[in-house]
C-alpha cells in the first residue's frame, strides 16, 4: 500500500458520525442537517432537460478536453463574469467532474516529489487541500484564518528560504469555512511571490456565485490577474463548479481555467487520470453555463435566510454575515465538538466542529471554539433551526 495513505486524517464527516454516535436526540423534533455544504435548493429543470435529450450520446466515449460547446460556454461565462478580455477555450479552459477531484489531482501534476516540497494551505481549510498534497509527496505549510487576522491568509509569516520550497498553494475565495473574498492587493502580493518563487496557485472558486448583493459580485483569481495586467494568468489555475452556482452536486461537473502551459501538463495528467465527464453531463453544463436567471434566483434565497437567520443565531453565538458562500462560521461559548453533540442530542440539528476543519500547529487550532453553520436547507428549516440554536445557546 502507498504508505503516504497513513498520513491521511479521518475526514470530518466521519469525525462527526463518531461525536455523534451515542446521543438519542428527541424523536418529536425533525433532523436539520446543517453540518455539510450540500446545497438543498430543487437543481434547475433547464438541467433535467438538458440530460434526457442527450441520453443518446451515451454511446460515445467522452473526450477529456470536453466538447467544444463545453469549453466555450465556460470561456464565454468567465469573460461574462469577470470582465475579462476573450479566453481560449481551446488552450485555457478545461472541464472537470467537478472541483474536488480537480483540487485533489492538480497537486499530483504539480508537485516534483523529487523535490523537498511544500504545499501551502489556508487553515481552517478543505480537506482535500491537505490529503492531495499528502499523496503528492509535499509536506503541508498551514496558515491561519482567524477573526484576530480578518481571515487572510498571512504570505508574510513565510520566510523566503520556505517559500524556495514552495511548489503550490491553495487558496480559496470566498472562503470555506468564514466566506471571506480576497481582495486585489492581497492578490498582488501572492502573484509577487509566485513570480520570485516559481510555485503556482490554485484558486478554489466553488462559493463564487453565492452572495448577497448583485451590484458586488466577488473579485475572482482571473479576475485578479487580468486587473493586475497578467493577461496569460502565469502561474495560476482557478477551479469552478457547478454544484452550488446551479444546485446541482451530483451533476459532478466543474472547471479549471488559466495558464495555458499548465493546463497543457493537467491534461496529460488527465489523460491517464481517465475523468473524462459524460457526454450527457457535459450537455447539461452547457446549459447550466448559459442560463442565469436560476443562478439569480439562488442568490436570493440564500440572501433571505442569511437576513433571517443570522440575527437569531446571533443572539447567543458571536458570528457575522459572510462576504460571500453559504456559511456562518460561528464562535462557541463552550468546546466546539462539545457544542455540536449536545446540540444534536437537546435540538436535533447538526453543524460541523470547527476544530475538524483544521490543523493544530504550534499548540494552536484556530477553528477551534467554533461551528459552521450551513444555511443549505429551505428556508423554513433554516428558520428551525436557528430557533433551535438560539433555544440552545440561552441554556448554556
Amino acid at each position: 500500500m502507498n504508505p503516504d495513505l497513513a498520513k491521511l486524517q479521518p475526514y470530518p464527516f466521519e469525525r462527526l458520525r463518531q461525536l455523534l454516535a451515542g446521543n438519542t436526540p428527541p424523536a418529536a423534533l425533525a433532523h436539520i442537517n446543517l453540518s455539510i455544504g450540500e446545497p438543498k435548493h430543487a437543481t434547475p429543470k433547464l438541467i433535467f432537460d438538458a440530460l434526457t435529450a442527450a441520453l443518446p450520446t451515451l454511446a460515445s466515449y467522452p473526450s477529456t478536453l470536453g466538447t467544444d460547446a463545453l469549453r466555450e460556454s465556460i470561456a464565454a461565462w468567465l469573460t461574462r463574469r469577470y470582465a475579462l478580455p476573450p479566453i481560449d477555450p481551446a488552450m485555457q479552459v478545461m472541464p472537470v467532474a467537478g472541483s474536488r477531484e480537480a483540487l485533489f489531482a492538480f497537486a499530483q501534476t504539480v508537485v516534483d516529489r523529487t523535490q523537498p516540497a511544500r504545499v501551502v494551505i489556508p487553515n481552517p481549510f478543505y480537506q482535500i487541500y491537505e490529503g492531495a498534497a499528502l499523496l503528492a509527496g509535499a509536506a503541508p505549510l498551514f496558515l491561519p484564518c482567524t477573526p484576530e487576522n480578518g481571515f487572510r491568509m498571512d504570505f508574510g509569516s513565510v520566510d523566503a528560504a520556505t517559500w524556495s520550497r514552495v511548489q503550490l498553494v491553495y487558496v480559496c475565495s470566498p472562503g470555506n469555512p468564514h466566506g471571506r473574498v480576497m481582495t486585489l492587493e492581497e492578490w498582488r502580493d501572492l502573484f509577487a511571490l509566485a513570480d520570485r518563487h516559481g510555485f503556482i496557485i490554485a484558486s478554489d472558486e466553488c462559493y463564487s456565485e453565492i452572495y448577497f448583493d448583485e451590484a458586488s459580485a466577488p473579485l475572482g483569481g482571473l479576475q485578479a490577474a487580468s486587473l493586475l495586467g497578467r493577461s496569460g494568468f502565469e502561474g495560476l489555475v482557478a477551479f469552478g463548479s457547478l454544484s452550488k452556482r446551479s444546485n446541482a452536486p451530483g451533476l459532478r461537473s466543474g472547471f479549471v481555467a488559466g495558464d495555458a502551459q499548465v493546463l497543457k501538463s493537467f491534461l496529460l495528467y488527465r489523460t491517464y487520470h481517465g475523468t473524462a465527464l459524460s457526454p450527457v453531463v457535459q450537455a447539461a453544463s452547457v446549459a447550466a453555463w448559459r442560463d442565469e436567471a436560476h443562478v439569480i434566483e439562488n442568490r436570493r434565497k440564500y440572501a433571505a435566510k442569511f437576513r433571517q437567520a443570522t440575527p437569531i443565531v446571533q443572539q447567543v453565538l458571536q458570528t457575522e454575515m459572510p462576504d460571500a458562500a453559504f456559511y456562518l462560521w460561528a464562535r462557541t461559548p463552550i468546546d466546539d465538538a462539545d457544542f455540536a453533540r449536545r446540540l444534536h442530542a437537546q435540538f436535533n440539528v447538526t453543524v460541523l466542529p470547527g476544530s475538524f476543519l483544521s490543523r493544530t500547529r504550534d499548540g494552536f487550532n484556530p477553528g477551534a471554539g467554533f461551528v459552521r453553520i450551513a444555511l443549505v436547507a429551505e428556508e423554513a428549516e433554516v428558520m428551525e433551526a436557528a430557533r433551535r440554536i438560539a433555544e440552545f445557546g440561552r441554556s448554556l
